[in-house]
């Protein structure tokens, strides 16, 4: 299958475009919920749906782990597995080796570990990530790269940087599903010299699409924000661009003015699952004693399940009696809120109203004294 990647928009950086997939186009800038584990934490695909999700992701490490590649293959794969037919992305587990196993032992080789569930030693290579993706069916899959934390020195980060590009090119030789895209992933933190040397060579290597990776890992916004727009220069116009694991709605919308078309972050479930929500007014947060008596919907105008039958009340007791309706509704009504704003950036880019667009929403979530 030809997967391609169109350009539709543009407003200065900032742009529209449409990626075909195996399981039907995905319209960009795009946000993917993240499904860890095969699902959207307490969403059901029909929840997904409703609100207007794309496409979601799934996590090779995990996945890996329990129940197994070779159970999701036997099963049918991950699309059926978790009853989603719309596209998947799976990432490549390299963050989750780094961030969650113990005693990592990480050479040119791969990673060896200790899975953080029974502790057994696995081995994690570029290879064996191709392999555990093409067993899951998913419609992208990530090369398995080496994110360094933000507070790494710039040796630990050059050594990343050229074992990602080592590890990158194994994922190119190895991958063989034709019905599945692969991404590459540059790294190089905040230092744009070696994101420019690992983003040359990895676009050397003509993979579908590119991602940047080691965001969000310890730098600060404002430090990010500064480099994205020169980090997403360093890839292909005609690539579909990733940003991995940044989900701040001002991070996402930064993003966006930078010329990335697709974003993924736990955040509108983890906070929805913590009694936050996310409005364009800003977040409210519903364990808050003000909202014991109110009639209002977390948001008006949202036309997600959650808003159009339940109140703040309503969401306010549920979090108190620690009922599971709770995180349930407000995390429909976060990932809702992300869709809807990923929609109206899309507009925004196609009518040339990006810029403004931005900062009408930057001063709505300003924090009012």
């Amino acid at each position: 299958m030809a997967v391609t990647f169109q350009v539709l928009h543009r407003d200065e950086q900032a742009r529209t475009g449409l990626l075909a997939t195996a399981h039907g186009p995905v319209e960009t800038p795009v946000f993917m919920p993240v499904g860890t584990q095969a699902t959207v934490k307490g969403l059901t695909p029909v929840m997904l749906r409703d609100v207007g999700a794309q496409i979601i992701l799934g996590n090779t490490y995990h996945l890996a782990l329990r129940p197994g590649d070779d159970l999701v293959a036997e099963l049918g794969g991950l699309h059926r597995f978790m009853g989603w037919d719309r596209p998947i992305l799976t990432d490549s587990g390299g963050f989750q080796v780094f961030s969650l196993a113990t005693q990592v032992k990480i050479t040119d080789q791969g990673a060896k570990f200790r899975s953080h569930i029974d502790g057994s030693p696995l081995e994690l290579t570029p290879e064996r990530a191709v392999e555990i993706q093409q067993n899951l069916g998913s419609d992208i899959a990530m090369v398995l790269d080496q994110c360094p934390p933000g507070d790494a020195g710039p040796d630990v980060i050059r050594a990343a940087v050229h074992r990602s590009v080592r590890w990158a090119e194994r994922c190119r030789t190895h991958h063989t599903r034709a019905d599945q895209l692969l991404f590459a992933i540059v790294q190089g933190g905040t230092n744009l010299a070696l994101r420019e040397e690992c983003a040359r060579e990895l676009v050397a290597m003509d993979f579908p699409g590119y991602a940047l990776g080691g965001f969000s890992v310890g730098e600060g916004p404002d430090a990010m924000h500064a480099a994205l727009p020169a980090c997403a220069a360093l890839l292909p116009e005609h690539k579909p661009r990733y940003l991995m694991g940044v989900g701040r709605p001002e991070d996402l919308l930064a993003g966006v003015a930078a010329g990335v078309d697709m974003f993924d972050c736990v955040m509108p479930t983890r906070n929805g699952r913590n009694a936050l929500a996310f409005t364009d007014s800003g977040p409210l947060r519903l364990r808050n004693a003000c909202h014991r008596r109110d009639p209002a919907p977390v948001e008006s105008g949202c036309p997600c399940y959650c808003c159009a039958t339940f109140s703040r009340a309503y969401l306010h007791h549920l979090f108190a009696a620690d009922e599971m309706l709770g995180p349930t509704l407000l995390s429909l009504h976060n990932v809702a809120f992300y869709l809807r704003l990923m929609a109206a950036a899309r507009r925004a880019v196609a009518e040339g109203q990006f810029a403004a667009f931005r900062a009408d929403r930057l001063a709505r979530w300003e924090p009012h004294s």
